[in-house]
């Protein structure tokens, strides 16, 4: 039998990189899964790519950074499987590159909206949903929620933020069958770091920080969220799992 058979996962930033790997390997597990990006055409595409080989996948274009539309998304998926066991709260962006004193207001709440509010936001209607069956949450912090980083203030705070509210959410939802882990990825080749404007010298550059030698690959990062995700993790809730290469042993 397959790990996630039977089970209906929802996630977020599902168009590309890891949230798109994690998707794969879901459905590969036999899970029905929902997929919800800001990017239209990315998230429909990839799960009309997996409905044609024979899984069950919906897409749902949802801005996390609105509470409204995170209850949506929820309300979604419980209208088209009618259950929710699995949430990977992945979706994020880069944010502002400046200094503390040189970030703008506008680029401080855009960076916490996305990255740390849809987090709240997002469990709040998941928690709901799984209160009767039980479920798993995995939400998506960074190496960066365990230390600073130059020029990264608001990323920086907001995934140190999903940290704490991974573990007060643990401790409040694991009497009720609910665990809640956080994963810390180290720099993983993905869009979002040719978003952040960083070139091929630039990416050697913070690869060389990872004693394993390169930056990792959203496959890689895919499997501690599907081992998070399913029974073999019953014992876990509020840890948080770094997959870094490395990054924090320096």
């Amino acid at each position: 039998m397959k790990q996630l058979e039977n089970k209906v996962a929802v996630i977020t930033g599902a168009g590309s990189g890891i949230g798109a790997a994690t998707a794969q390997l879901f459905v590969a597990e036999g899970a029905k899964v929902v997929l919800s990006d800001i990017n239209e055409s990315s998230c429909r595409q990839l799960a009309q790519q997996l409905s044609d080989a024979g899984a069950a996948a919906y897409a749902v274009k949802a801005d996390v950074s609105d509470p409204l539309q995170c209850e949506a998304l929820v309300a979604a998926t419980m209208a088209r499987y009618g259950r929710l066991d699995i949430a990977f709260n992945n979706a994020g962006i880069g944010g502002e590159s400046n200094a503390v004193g040189d970030m703008s207001v506008a680029g401080w709440n855009k960076v916490i909206a996305v990255n740390l509010n849809s987090v709240f936001y997002c469990m709040k209607y998941e928690l709901e949903a799984m209160a009767k069956n039980g479920g798993s949450i995995v939400n998506m912090a960074s190496i960066l929620g365990q230390v600073g980083f130059g020029g990264a203030a608001g990323y920086v705070a907001a995934k140190h933020g999903v940290v704490g509210l991974t573990q007060t959410a643990a401790i409040e939802y694991g009497p009720k069958g609910i665990r809640i882990n956080v994963i810390g990825p180290g720099f993983i080749d993905t869009p979002l770091l040719s978003a952040a404007g960083m070139d091929e010298a630039a990416k050697q550059q913070v690869a060389s920080q990872h004693p394993i030698g390169r930056l990792g690959k959203a496959e890689e990062v895919a499997e501690l969220v599907l081992w998070l995700s399913t029974n073999k993790a019953s014992f876990v809730t509020g840890a948080y799992y770094a997959v870094d290469g490395g990054y924090l042993s320096r």
